[in-house]
């Protein structure tokens, strides 16, 4: 066996740039990188338990590597770039700009306070049960599979694509504008302008509230959902929605069906889209 396979290094306290450049088949216990640039840039097979990064830029470029009870300080910023085969389990991570342009991610029990830039152009994510807070999160990610997910921050999956999501509470302004393949489970969404030039994105069980939302969208699909306040939706979507109760209002939609128990207003305007291409199934029309 060679020499270094399974090496330990426990209770350090590690300094300087590129601290562990390189490293290889390592496990690391209760070790703070402190200040230095890039301590695991380059390093395969490493398992980190109760550990901590104090500064920028700790696991780029690497591979095969399992995170479990570990905490990135603020200054831990783009702590993840570039990586591949990375699992991270109850763990904190402050730092912002985190996890881009990696592939195979799975974050499990995780919180992410600042949140802000976090998951960019990511390949093959699966996240369950995680906390963040920050704008512009998973922008340009795919691949995604999402499970117990709690998100304050506006811009969230942002040209996302493939994207599957169960059981999440979103505060979020302008979710899924650009995305492409996304579908929504049993979740609450909240944030004005949801949805804007997706494709293909599709709600099921979901309660929704949104100032002029789901709008410039080709093929949404909503089955079973709530909306809340929701007014001036669906403007020049395509659109297949089975709405449970109301519709505050809604506003020249390109085509398709729309079920609800009543519409507050409904504004089809035939010099901006062709009215024969929608139809509305609807007992009551407050204000047609």
């Amino acid at each position: 066996m060679n020499a270094e396979k399974n090496k330990e290094i426990r209770q350090q306290r590690l300094t300087g740039e590129r601290a562990l450049f390189g490293g290889q088949n390592l496990k690391i216990y209760d070790t703070i990188f402190a200040d230095g640039e890039s301590p695991l840039k380059e390093s395969r097979d490493i398992e980190l338990y109760g550990s901590m990064f104090q500064w920028k830029y700790p696991l780029w470029y690497a591979k095969n590597i399992y995170v479990k009870d570990c905490s990135w300080l603020e200054m831990g910023r783009a702590g993840v770039w570039y990586t591949e085969d990375i699992t991270v389990g109850n763990s904190l991570i402050e730092a912002p700009k985190n996890f881009r342009r990696c592939r195979r991610v799975k974050l499990s029990h995780v919180d992410l306070p600042n949140a802000s830039e976090t998951l960019w152009n990511c390949d093959g994510v699966e996240m369950e049960d995680v906390m963040a807070k920050g704008d512009y999160f998973a922008m340009n990610s795919r691949n995604m599979v999402i499970r117990n997910f709690r998100l304050t921050g506006n811009y969230s999956f942002d040209g996302a694509e493939n994207v599957e999501i169960h059981n999440a509470r979103l505060l979020s302004k302008d979710a899924f504008w650009n995305s492409e393949n996304v579908t929504v489970y049993d979740s609450y969404i909240c944030g004005e302008y949801l949805g804007w030039n997706a494709k293909n994105l599709t709600l099921i069980n979901c309660t929704i509230e949104s100032l002029q939302g789901m709008c410039y969208i080709d093929n949404l699909v909503m089955k079973n959902c709530r909306l809340l306040n929701t007014t001036l939706a669906f403007e020049y979507s395509t659109v297949d929605a089975e709405i449970v109760g109301g519709i505050e209002s809604v506003l020249n939609p390109a085509a398709g069906t729309i079920r609800a128990d009543y519409i507050g207003e409904l504004t089809l305007e035939k010099d901006k889209v062709d009215v024969s291409k929608t139809r509305i199934v609807c007992d009551t029309i407050c204000n047609g």
